[in-house]
């Protein structure tokens, strides 16, 4: 196996919503952001999926020497392979990766998450420089398409976050803001306990429309900084941000019932809504 079939390999078994947009990217950008978005999920997969926090920052300690021998001309594994012929051509640089690998890190360190200011550095780090990679990738050229990128990124994180709050406390995680759940007066082993009867309490729902309101500020925030000149180059990311913002409403719809399931698109809607944003070019 080629590195490319590698990371295409990586990228489809994900079903992530990024799989639909890079679609419709000329193979050049397409095989750049395959490789990219094939090394976010080697790292996040090493936090996911290892149960040991001791092996999986060895394994991290391991990323972070890969992607400073890959700059320096010797990759090893087949994500850096697939990557690295793409980095000068469209502004990839090792500080980029190191960011994402030092918000894996701070999966490892912590489980809780005083305010919003310290979860927003944590989206920073894990959505908002994968934000930026991406939008270089698409054809960035004006800095307002930057702060887009960013912002984008924390929104389509925080919808995550929304998503996963059920999966994430299985793993002992809350990233919901421990002053927020203070403010609505939610405790966390309601949240940890995921049968809890008081789970899904009035306080809880409220807790949660707070953050989704968030969330639908920062796409709007997004969409109004994005200059119209780069709408068409940064159609990928406009894709990205229709599917996940329809993945909010369904949740909203269904009552924020994310305790016990994980809600998502299928496959078919993902790849309709993505065709439907292509079309119309927002």
């Amino acid at each position: 196996m080629t590195p490319e079939q590698y990371v295409q390999q990586k990228t489809a078994a994900s079903g992530s919503s990024f799989y639909y947009a890079f679609l419709f990217l000329p193979a050049p950008r397409r095989a750049a952001i395959t490789a990219f978005y094939a090394f976010c999920r080697e790292v996040d997969d090493v936090v996911d999926e290892t149960s040991d926090t001791q092996v999986a920052a060895t394994k991290l300690g391991w990323w972070h020497k890969e992607v400073l021998q890959s700059f320096a001309g010797q990759p090893s594994h087949p994500v850096m392979r697939a990557l690295m012929p793409h980095t000068q051509a469209f502004g990839i640089e090792a500080r980029h990766l190191l960011a994402v690998l030092e918000g894996c890190q701070m999966d490892l360190q912590q489980t809780r998450y005083l305010d919003f200011a310290n979860l927003r550095q944590y989206c920073h780090l894990v959505a908002g420089v994968v934000g930026e990679v991406a939008a270089n990738i698409f054809g960035r050229e004006s800095e307002a398409t930057l702060q887009y990128a960013h912002r984008l990124g924390l929104a389509m994180q925080l919808t995550n976050i929304i998503r996963d709050v059920g999966d994430d406390a299985r793993r002992g995680r809350i990233y919901l803001p421990v002053a927020e759940l203070q403010r609505f007066d939610v405790k966390a082993h309601e949240i940890l306990k995921r049968d809890n009867p008081w789970g899904y309490s009035e306080r809880f729902q409220a807790l949660m429309r707070f953050q989704a309101e968030r969330a639908h500020q920062c796409f709007d925030e997004a969409m109004a900084l994005l200059p119209a000149a780069e709408r068409s180059a940064q159609r990928p990311g406009l894709m990205m941000a229709q599917i996940y913002r329809r993945l909010l409403r369904e949740i909203e719809a269904g009552d924020f019932q994310v305790l016990h399931q994980r809600i998502s698109l299928t496959p078919l809607r993902k790849l309709g809504i993505a065709i439907l944003t292509h079309v119309r070019g927002r």
